[in-house]
């Protein structure tokens, strides 16, 4: 044992070696796994279900929201969601991710004991104390441009899907997706705006044969997993106001409903129904899609 591996043991840093039985079987098959993983923080992350949502560092309000909502839902039906804690979408997702038992996992293009980048302290705190931290590198490894194309390939070997939110013409999150489509993952892609440079890359994957995602929870009928239907589910819902049910009840009863819909089945103002449908969203309970208003059920 290095003297490297023995000071990581010290500060409660595991090294898992390749061979070892706690080693990612998943990421162990990928062409090129790392010999060596240093982790810190919740072990057992790594049974869960695990999927990697990742996006531009550079991510519009929409790709922002929609990062964090898939975290939140993809954590709450279980899974643990993979990301590289950089600014931007990585850091929206593991944000949602936090919420849900899933939990989230970071894997660093540094070492992780290092912070990278610095501003994404707070957070990267958070995932080390209640979610898991992973790198190849040993720690005290300073971060270095090349070392972050390097871990997307962990990100998307760790994963039996990789979704990728948004991405520009030059995002780091189409290596993700290459290497994913490479490694034989399953790539989703939440479609974009065409006048937005923003959503090149995203709308390039489905022209490319990425599949689109177009409700938040395709992803979880497609792996088997268990949506929202739950008895947590239900406890959430009893505790919404009158407003918020009744709105709820009214898409859930009619299918797909634009907010004009909306107004005439409860009587509701537009304004107020709009309010309404926005934190029904980040609540988890309704999507909006190309100006129609769904259950996220």
């Amino acid at each position: 044992m290095s003297e490297t591996e023995k000071e990581a043991g010290r500060t409660g840093i595991k090294c898992l070696e390749i061979d070892d039985e706690d080693y990612p079987d998943l990421l162990r098959k990928i062409s090129d796994p790392p010999k060596k993983l240093y982790c810190a923080g919740d072990m057992k992350l790594l049974e869960k279900e695990t999927i990697a949502v990742v996006g531009s560092r550079k991510v519009t309000e929409y790709g922002e929201k929609t990062a964090y909502k898939l975290g939140r839902i993809l954590s709450e039906a279980g899974a643990a969601v993979v990301s590289g804690l950089a600014r931007g979408a990585d850091s929206a997702a593991h944000r949602g991710a936090l919420e849900g038992e899933g939990g989230a996992i970071g894997v660093m293009g540094c070492g992780i004991d290092i912070c990278y980048p610095a501003s994404n302290i707070r957070l990267w705190e958070k995932v080390r104390d209640t979610g898991l931290l992973l790198s190849e590198y040993p720690p005290g490894t300073k971060a270095a441009k090349y070392m972050f194309p390097r871990r997307n390939r962990i990100i998307s070997g760790l994963c039996r899907a990789v979704i990728v939110v948004e991405a520009g013409i030059h995002s780091g999150s189409l290596i993700t997706a290459e290497l994913a489509a490479e490694q034989g993952r399953t790539v989703y892609a939440v479609p974009g705006n065409i006048d937005r440079v923003s959503s090149f890359g995203s709308n390039k994957l489905i022209r490319d044969g990425a599949t689109p995602l177009l409700l938040l929870t395709d992803v979880l009928e497609d792996l088997g997993m268990t949506g929202r239907k739950d008895a947590a589910g239900d406890e959430k819902y009893d505790q919404l106001g009158p407003d918020e049910k009744k709105i709820i009840d009214a898409v859930s009863r009619l299918g797909e409903l634009s907010v004009d819909q909306i107004c005439a089945e409860t009587g509701m103002h537009p304004w107020t129904v709009n309010g309404i449908v926005t934190v029904l969203e980040m609540k988890g309970f309704l999507h909006v899609y190309m100006g129609r208003v769904f259950t996220e059920q």
